[in-house]
């Protein structure tokens, strides 16, 4: 009597997860798409607003030292490493706050008055997965587009959801679904994942 019991209980436990899991997947399918915000502006000073990470690579101008100027990738640590000075973390800074940081350092014995530019070279690159003619990792332009990066991989496949694209920002766990419209914006290191359709 106890083991079966024991038994019932077990398997009343499993189908409690299992429905809690469907009704989770239901929950998380029926998310409203977005369709406004910050995506859907224009892209104006984006690189005054744009987050270091890595994968980007800055070019840092020290005048009149070249030997000390050049391009410097920032590595998976956050970090570029500058003649002289070093390693610096300059992931989640604004490229003039990372300009400051180099002047900043410089200005600890190296040189005098040190006037530093620093603009970035090449962000890091988009991903997109799913329903596209050729799915994989792309260059990022600036003013790129969710359209402009599909028409980058081959367009939709036949099968395709072409009005929602899920996204998931750079450093982010989770996907989102957006309105897919001419002005939804990709942003550096984001993953679209175009869907299928069921009809």
């Amino acid at each position: 009597m106890k083991n079966a019991q024991g038994v019932r209980v077990r398997v009343s436990g499993t189908a409690a997860l299992l429905t809690v899991a469907l009704l989770a997947g239901c929950a998380k399918s029926g998310i409203e798409p977005i369709s406004s915000g910050e995506r859907y502006v224009s892209t104006e000073r984006f690189e005054e607003r744009y987050l270091l990470g890595p994968g980007d690579q800055v070019r840092v101008i020290v005048f009149n030292e070249p030997q000390l100027s050049g391009q410097f990738a920032i590595g998976t640590n956050g970090e570029i490493s500058l003649p002289l000075i070093g390693s610096l973390v300059v992931a989640g800074k604004t490229v003039a706050e990372a300009s400051d940081l180099v002047r900043a350092e410089f200005s600890q014995g190296y040189l005098r008055d040190p006037r530093i530019s620093m603009q970035i070279d090449t962000y890091r690159p988009f991903f997109i997965l799913g329903e596209v003619g050729q799915p994989g990792q792309y260059p990022f332009a600036t003013g790129m587009t969710a359209l402009n990066a599909i028409a980058t991989a081959k367009g939709f496949t036949p099968r395709a959801k072409r009005n929602v694209v899920m996204i998931r920002r750079f450093g982010e766990q989770y996907e989102q679904p957006y309105v897919l419209t001419p002005d939804l914006r990709v942003w550096p290191g984001d993953t679209l994942r175009l869907t299928e359709r069921f009809f």
